[in-house]
């Protein structure tokens, strides 16, 4: 459970003994098994004491990061702090989430509550729906994705982001020890183990959904992390707002759109949005995303609870057949 919010966001809050012991139980679940999790709980409060006094006397030190390797679908580099620093990050997210997430715009749905990957693709329906008037008139799609996205976060201009909205010196000085013990290059990059990165970047990227509406004036814009979406019933507007979108990007936030995945594709012929295929009435898995289910029940040796993570997936689209085809493929690993 959350802290009660203030919109206050104080030092003294996010380091209180109630706050760090309410972030460990939060970062506990699931890891109770992981043998850097048990050595650090039997010494728990000596550790969170120790944690906490370092914070108070700002003799506080960021430690490294373990690198390691993922398919999800594509590789990625993974960066993992060690304990005492991911309960940190979990006492910083608690406090700060509220503040930020209640200014960011609706159509946001990345890493916040009440929202996620199912909403966002809900949201892409239900618009093109009213832009195509339910599919009597043409429904254009520019679609966008950002080139190394969490590599590219430039530290300086998320810093002046922050201070712009945060008061307290001392938690921008936690902040900044946070952000600075993970770069790429040039002091850039944010890494994706990090619970605070999941809000940063929403933090960073809500600059440009405020230029989106504000600027654009776009009604019908839909972004998850780094993906997002324009619909339009003029293609010609679509094509009109690109420059400015990779400009806005660039000169704002130093971040460009990856060449080979920006596009202007009509819902009638099929427009590829996280993860499905998106036509007029209905929608279907992507090929990739499928092959990727493949290979994890594959992984899991057919155990239930993959099965049904995967079926909860799939109720989301047109995929009677890929459920039966999933769940015979389980019986046969069993």
């Amino acid at each position: 459970m959350f802290p009660n919010f203030s919109n206050n966001i104080t030092y003294n809050n996010i380091i209180s003994l109630d706050n760090l012991l309410g972030a460990w139980e939060e970062f506990l679940k699931g890891k109770r098994k992981r043998k850097d999790v048990q050595e650090f709980q039997m010494n728990l409060m000596d550790n969170i004491l120790t944690l906490q006094n370092e914070l108070k006397t700002k003799t506080y030190t960021h430690g490294s990061y373990q690198a390691f390797n993922i398919s999800d679908p594509k590789p990625r580099n993974i960066h993992k702090a060690c304990v005492r620093d991911r309960l940190l990050h979990h006492a910083i997210y608690r406090q700060l989430y509220f503040s930020f997430d209640k200014k960011f715009i609706f159509h946001s749905y990345s890493c916040r509550r009440n929202k996620g990957t199912h909403r966002a693709l809900g949201a892409f329906t239900k618009m093109a729906q009213k832009v195509s008037a339910n599919h009597t008139k043409t429904c254009w799609v520019l679609k966008c994705d950002i080139k190394k996205f969490f590599a590219s976060i430039d530290h300086k201009i998320l810093l002046n982001i922050l201070e712009e909205r945060i008061t307290d010196t001392d938690v921008l000085w936690l902040l900044k020890q946070v952000i600075k013990s993970f770069h790429t290059q040039l002091s850039k990059g944010l890494p994706l183990g990090n619970l605070t990165s999941q809000l940063l970047v929403n933090v960073y990227m809500n600059e440009f959904d405020k230029f989106v509406k504000h600027k654009l004036r776009m009604r019908y814009y839909v972004r998850y992390a780094d993906d997002f979406v324009f619909l339009s019933h003029d293609c010609s507007y679509l094509m009109n707002i690109l420059p400015q979108v990779e400009q806005f990007l660039s000169d704002t936030l130093k971040l460009s759109l990856h060449p080979h995945k920006v596009g202007i594709k009509t819902v009638a012929s099929g427009v590829d949005f996280l993860g499905w295929i998106h036509f007029p009435s209905h929608r279907v898995l992507r090929t990739t995303t499928k092959k990727r289910m493949y290979r994890g029940l594959y992984r899991a040796e057919g155990k239930n609870e993959t099965l049904q993570s995967y079926l909860g997936l799939l109720q989301h689209g047109d995929a009677h057949d890929l459920q039966q085809k999933a769940a015979d493929l389980v019986h046969t690993l069993q």
